[in-house]
């Protein structure tokens, strides 16, 4: 992928030594028998699907969950020979690449399992196909949600001449990172009930995200789909401490790209809604809401000097102003995100200002923020 702003002093920085502490956290409390596979969707949460993953398989990962079949492609191509899950439904169409490229797949109807039946056939397809059977337990989100249909997908798979290998079950809960446990045990229940109907449980039985085995070992099964706590974020936000120290890999810089004194009563940015009331050095920073760095983050801050600066004026697409206590070179670091001296600025901080959790604000940030790998 070509990276549009390596010439800009503005960059993710990516500790690959913070998501192998984290694995290795997790990898001392679970069973011995139970896996982990690193969930690493949405170009591993904003941190880079393929160093991401390179790191998490020499940390002790042994399989990779992804969200759409072209990130699966993607492990693939880069060379990774492990496991890897598609956890959102892909169209029957694509079956014959799927058995191809050794990439498991989850399935929420018969209909599907029908229809991919047809392509493979189809096209003469040898190889066979990965499933885990989705169950919808209260996600409402994809699966079977009924042990009777359940009970005719798992016939179908246990057909002598069926083009599927059965290597998975799994359910996904929605409340595992709550103190209140009620929703959780209610889809456990669920969950309970239908894998009753399955009569020989297949390879692998997961239920556990991060949160789940943060907070309800017990469920984890055979294995762990390890995602926002493998890049240091706590999966409750604030609700819940986790059982270890958890290190975020991911820190935000730029530089100040202009320095200037403005005088008492001149405006700053669009709509003019920020004037100052007495004469203010403000620096500019070349990030804006193009970058993911949100418009709404207006009367925030920044580290300039270890120093908590204020955003003044609107977020632009590409640049943003603050207030600084004093005037600094152009080119003295900003952090957006991370340390500066024993000051600190989380995802989490972002998030809570924005309205939003974590997971959006690194998702969010955009790809013409090059993303650079230290250890």
């Amino acid at each position: 992928m070509v990276v549009i702003g390596e010439h800009r002093h503005t960059q993710v920085k990516i500790d690959l030594q913070a998501i192998k502490h984290n694995i290795n956290e997790e990898m001392t409390r679970k069973d011995p028998l139970t896996e982990l596979w690193a969930v690493v969707k949405a170009n591993g949460y904003g941190h880079g699907i393929i160093q991401v993953a390179q790191a998490a398989k020499q940390a002790g990962a042994t399989g990779f969950c992804v969200a759409i079949l072209d990130e699966a492609l993607a492990l693939r191509a880069a060379g990774l020979v492990e496991p890897i899950l598609v956890l959102g439904i892909t169209e029957p169409e694509y079956a014959p690449l799927i058995a191809e490229k050794d990439i498991s797949v989850a399935v929420g109807s018969q209909a599907w399992l029908d229809q991919a039946e047809k392509v493979l056939a189809a096209n003469h397809v040898a190889q066979p196909l990965h499933v885990h059977l989705a169950l919808d337990t209260g996600m409402g989100r994809i699966g079977f949600q009924t042990p009777a249909e359940l009970a005719v997908a798992v016939k179908t798979l246990a057909q002598a001449n069926s083009p599927f290998d059965f290597q998975g079950i799994f359910t996904h809960f929605a409340t595992a990172d709550q103190a209140d446990d009620t929703y959780f045990t209610h889809q456990l229940d669920n969950w309970k009930a239908l894998i009753a109907v399955v009569p020989e449980l297949p390879r692998y039985v997961h239920v556990s995200n991060s949160a789940t085995s943060l907070w309800h070992q017990a469920c984890n099964g055979n294995m762990i789909r390890f995602g926002v706590a493998l890049y240091g974020l706590n999966p409750s936000g604030t609700d819940l401490s986790a059982p270890y120290q958890l290190q975020p890999a991911l820190s935000l810089t730029a530089e100040l790209s202009f320095v200037k004194k403005l005088a008492r009563g001149k405006s700053i940015s669009y709509g003019a809604t920020y004037t100052a009331d007495q004469d203010e050095w403000i620096g500019t920073v070349p990030i804006g809401y193009a970058d993911g760095y949100e418009r709404r983050l207006q009367g925030f801050h920044v580290l300039v000097a270890g120093q908590f600066c204020e955003i003044v004026g609107r977020v632009c697409m590409d640049q943003m102003m603050v207030r600084l206590p004093k005037p600094v070179p152009v080119g003295t670091k900003v952090t957006l995100v991370g340390s500066d001296g024993d000051q600190e600025i989380s995802l989490q901080s972002i998030a809570d200002y924005c309205g939003t959790i974590h997971y959006e604000i690194a998702c969010g940030l955009a790809p013409r923020l090059p993303r650079v790998y230290t250890e």
